[in-house]
């Protein structure tokens, strides 16, 4: 057999699927066979390659013994004369394994090869080919200085940027997302090390490689995708120490003496100094827009006191108590920063509807609470109002400058204005097109695109056209059907596409999903029902408040509750655990892990409450989940809890 193909999977069966059609397409020339090792996936990922994939050999683990582990299980089974690993998070061109392969049987001192890689957008992945870290190598990375000389010889080489990206040579480091390697090689090495769970693990085997006295190849003729997730895990601290920890190991284990010594020193600040810039960062992205909010409205507040004060509430003299600055108006500026963030005014999609809508709420609320205050406490209406429209005006427009400042666009269009270009052949764009409709809400263009030219009156336009098109109708997402293009002309495409900020999917044949050029870890990298979805944040935001405001609510009113509703006990212990964020009032007919439902806390009361539980089909509780998850209403939650308030002790 000429190769054995590893697939190591956790928790992405659409990318998991979307991979194993690009394969099947790759070997229809090879004796090959594939293995899928699933480290206790919770989505379904088992029992989709089961059903659909029955070549596919299929090992199911019952726990996550990690990669390297995974990989070892299929590597010990594998008759190929050569072992690819793979990541579940790629696609492969037709050709890339005949042409690979190719290339190993005519370099016969290669021992492993890694190949060209591009994002779900088109772009070049610099780690696509890399050097070995050492101390020095890891230090400029860690200092920036690999970024600043993205080419240098010296301080770019750990992603090796001073050789070409588009030509075949000899490296030090494959990727782990593609590493074919000889399996008399591996034979004669060792497997992958076990000590490493998650990351390192390539490092490391690629340099067992060459102290082999084999070498390794970066293949640029053919290429892959790799959505990967490291551009959402970057940022988090349980990333930073995993990766960084796995260099300690590389270190300790190649290197001798002091120079392992300083390994580990420079990795160790490093990962100290990570974990304190995630910190940081995370910490001034939530608190930016807030601070620079308040500063405004302190300040605007302020002046807008002072004009009143002089021009209108005391002209003969006098003044406002000291008050009103020192505990009125940061009271006001809580109240509508608060309100601005429950309406979504701090949502990465903002729309300028959400910023006023805060702003006009937040306002009324301070209102009414100033009705009800006594009149020592009763200074100025109109200061109150002149600083709503202060806010309504210097919140928007400082975000619009800043956003000029950095070339973003800061506030989102309506979804309604979403235009999108499929291209593929008629028969699979009329099934894609409506997918693609079932799952927005509300599109306002979407276009064909078809793979020959001289098409029908349905078409805009031929692929050849396709720069040309996605400027003239100012397209924001292009969907690329594979059962009409190949790989290689979707990839060539994509590139074509770069200079434009457009998204990119890929429709895989006869499927029910798009996978998008999001990463892995992102939310929304796939198009799935989307009407008014229980894990929009606005939504989320909206059923936090509820649950929060109807506990202290039930709180205060437990010395009469507890003696109408049933199992009081349970009741006072349930109003805490959500108090607390540890449960929802109202959740899911049945909590089980479905890679169908957004994941939301465990209800208190089932949405099935009032049914009875013996007369609910898997399949009715299923629908009843994916309605709820699907078209999300807080007004169902509490018409839900009016009727069944009695039962709040469950």
């Amino acid at each position: 057999m000429k190769l054995s193909i590893v697939i190591v999977n956790y928790n992405v069966r659409f990318f998991l699927e979307q991979c194993l059609i690009s394969v099947q397409k790759a070997l229809t020339s090879l004796e090959a066979e594939v293995f899928v090792v699933d480290n206790n996936s919770q989505d379904d990922s088992v029992a989709m390659v089961a059903e659909k994939y029955p070549w596919v050999k299929l090992i199911a683990n019952t726990d996550n013994p990690g990669f390297s582990k995974a990989n070892n299980q299929a590597i010990r089974l594998a008759k190929g004369e050569y072992i690819l690993l793979l990541n579940p998070d790629t696609v492969v061109e037709e050709n890339t394994f005949v042409d690979t392969l190719a290339f190993m049987d005519a370099h016969p001192e290669a021992g492993g090869l890694g190949i060209k890689m591009i994002d779900g957008k088109g772009h070049y992945l610099p780690e696509s080919k890399r050097g070995l870290p050492s101390p020095l190598v890891a230090l400029y990375k860690i200092g920036g200085l690999t970024s600043l000389f993205p080419k240098s010889k010296r301080f770019a080489r750990y992603y090796m940027g001073h050789l070409s990206a588009d030509e075949n040579q000899e490296v030090e480091v494959l990727a782990g997302a593609f590493m074919l390697m000889r399996q008399s090689v591996l034979k004669e090495i060792g497997l992958l090390d076990e000590d490493f769970f998650m990351y390192g693990e390539d490092v490391d085997l690629s340099y067992r490689i060459i102290k082999g006295g084999y070498k390794n190849y970066y293949f640029a003729d053919s290429s892959i995708i790799h959505y990967k997730g490291e551009s959402t895990k970057k940022g988090s601290l349980n990333y930073v120490f995993i990766f960084y920890k796995a260099m300690v190991i590389f270190a300790e284990k190649h290197f001798g003496g002091s120079y392992a010594k300083l390994f580990s020193l420079v990795i160790n600040l490093a990962i100290y100094l990570r974990a304190f810039l995630a910190i940081f960062r995370r910490l001034l992205e939530r608190i930016a827009k807030p601070l620079v909010d308040a500063a405004f409205l302190a300040g605007g507040l302020l002046y807008i006191k002072d004009y009143w004060e002089n021009n209108h509430r005391f002209i003969a003299g006098g003044e406002y108590p000291d008050e009103l600055s020192q505990i009125a108006f940061p009271i006001y500026i809580l109240t509508w920063l608060g309100s601005v963030f429950i309406s979504g005014g701090y949502d990465k999609n903002l729309k300028l509807s959400q910023l006023i809508r805060g702003i006009a709420v937040g306002t009324v609320a301070i209102l009414v609470a100033y009705s009800l205050l006594p009149e020592d406490w009763r200074f100025s209406r109109a200061i109150i109002i002149l600083g709503a429209a202060w806010a309504m005006l210097i919140l928007p427009i400082w975000r619009v400058l800043f956003g000029k400042i950095r070339g973003r666009k800061v506030f989102a269009s309506a979804q309604s204005d979403k235009r999108i270009l499929l291209v593929g052949g008629a028969a699979e764009l009329e099934r894609v097109d409506r997918l693609v409709k079932e799952s927005q809400a509300r599109i306002s263009y979407c276009g064909w695109v078809g793979v020959v030219p001289n098409l029908s009156d349905k078409f805009v336009g031929s692929v050849k056209d396709l720069d040309d098109l996605v400027s003239l109708f100012e397209v924001d997402e292009v969907i690329f059907c594979s059962a009409d293009m190949s790989a290689k002309d979707i990839f060539a495409a994509m590139a074509k596409l770069g200079k434009y900020q457009v998204e990119i999917k890929i429709a895989p044949p006869a499927s029910q999903f798009i996978i998008g050029s999001n990463s892995i870890h992102s939310q929304g990298s796939w198009y799935t029902m989307d009407f008014n979805a229980i894990s929009k944040p606005a939504n989320k935001r909206a059923k936090r408040s509820f649950d929060l405001g109807l506990a202290l609510l039930l709180l205060l009113l437990s010395p009469i509750l507890i003696f109408l509703i049933r199992r009081p006990q349970n009741f006072l212990k349930n109003a805490f655990l959500v108090l607390l964020a540890q449960m929802s009032w109202v959740s899911y007919a049945d909590h089980k892990e479905n890679y169908r439902l957004p994941k939301i806390k465990k209800g208190v009361l089932p949405i099935s409450v009032s049914l009875a539980k013996d007369s609910l089909s898997e399949s009715t509780i299923l629908q009843l989940n994916q309605l709820y998850a699907k078209d999300y209403r807080l007004e169902s939650d509490a018409q839900l809890l009016w009727q069944n308030w009695r039962s709040l002790g469950n």
